[in-house]
């Protein structure tokens, strides 16, 4: 188990995630967090990687930097998403390799498994069938950062592990108009045309896709736990195992930000995969589980979108 002293490195700490990681931490009491923001050190650059671990010899590492967004910008930028997230996860994976860390925790995304994986997912569904193609670039980079912490683990008998989470949302969320994920494209979508009194709001496909939703904080608790608490090969799946259409999800936001106009579907736009939902009893057997509800979850996150105005014009 981690130390109060430990030192802990957190990759991608401005992020929603690892922002989360950072103050779960801190709320439990660790002591010795060490961040470097891109302009400090770039992730995809080798060199600069080995030097930081050699220099920092951190003892735990959170690895949850990636390049990420929904999916017009998956489908847009493949080949970007591809390299970057491939070249920084191996640099950091294998620099703490090199340099001893004594334990690494690789954070990855529910999109790694098939597009008609059996439902709820199961964590040893992984590779038996093809991936969904509106996402296969950075589901095949995450993919290949989780099984390279895998053959590290059996070849070296290192420990180091892989959570892979539902959709998430929550504090510091990414807001871009064109690159976010569905609730935060919503909540800004509804916002803006609730400011701008407009009639009606247009969303993409025809709002049949079910989907899960994770709360950040929650995500980041169960980071701290696995990594006290879990060792193994095999990915953990990160959700609440509960699901909701995206036509209702649309609803839901729109009632929270208080937009009463028409929605609207152009269902000549992808829905994605069909359905995503994970088998979380893994975690519940280790006695974990989540404690925000979504619509609490959505109030909380739009509270932050609305009283971060210079992060929602991203």
């Amino acid at each position: 188990m981690m130390l109060k002293d430990s030192k802990i490195y957190v990759a991608g700490h401005r992020g929603m995630v690892g922002s989360a990681i950072v103050r779960e931490l801190e709320k439990q009491g660790y002591t010795n967090i060490v961040i470097r923001t891109h302009a400090e050190l770039d992730l995809t650059n080798q060199a600069a990687v080995n030097d930081f671990f050699k220099t920092e010899k951190p003892e735990y590492v959170f690895l949850a930097a990636a390049k990420v967004g929904g999916i017009e910008a998956n489908r847009t930028a493949l080949a970007d998403f591809m390299y970057e997230n491939m070249m920084l996860e191996m640099n950091v994976i294998h620099a703490a390799w090199i340099n001893g860390c004594k334990k690494l925790e690789f954070l990855g995304s529910s999109c790694i498994y098939p597009r008609l994986a059996p439902q709820p997912m199961p964590e040893s569904c992984l590779l038996t069938s093809a991936l969904e193609q509106t996402n296969e670039a950075y589901a095949l980079a995450k993919i290949s950062g989780l099984k390279y912490c895998e053959y590290l683990n059996r070849q070296y008998g290192t420990s180091y592990i892989s959570v892979m989470p539902t959709n998430l949302y929550g504090p510091n969320d990414n807001y871009h108009p064109s690159h976010s994920h569905v609730v935060p494209a919503l909540i800004r979508r509804f916002h803006e045309a609730k400011e701008n009194n407009l009639p009606s709001v247009t969303c993409w496909g025809d709002g049949s896709p079910l989907r899960e939703f994770l709360y950040v904080d929650d995500l980041a608790n169960l980071c701290v736990f696995l990594m006290n608490h879990y060792t193994g090969n095999e990915t953990v799946n990160a959700g609440t195992g509960k699901e909701i259409s995206i036509k209702d999800l649309t609803n839901l936001v729109a009632n929270i930000v208080g937009y009463t106009g028409k929605i609207e579907w152009d269902s000549t736009m992808p829905n994605g995969t069909p359905r995503k939902l994970l088998d979380v009893s893994k975690a519940l057997s280790m006695g974990w589980k989540y404690s925000i509800e979504l619509e609490q979850g959505l109030r909380l996150a739009y509270e932050d979108f609305i009283s971060n105005p210079v992060r929602a014009e991203r």
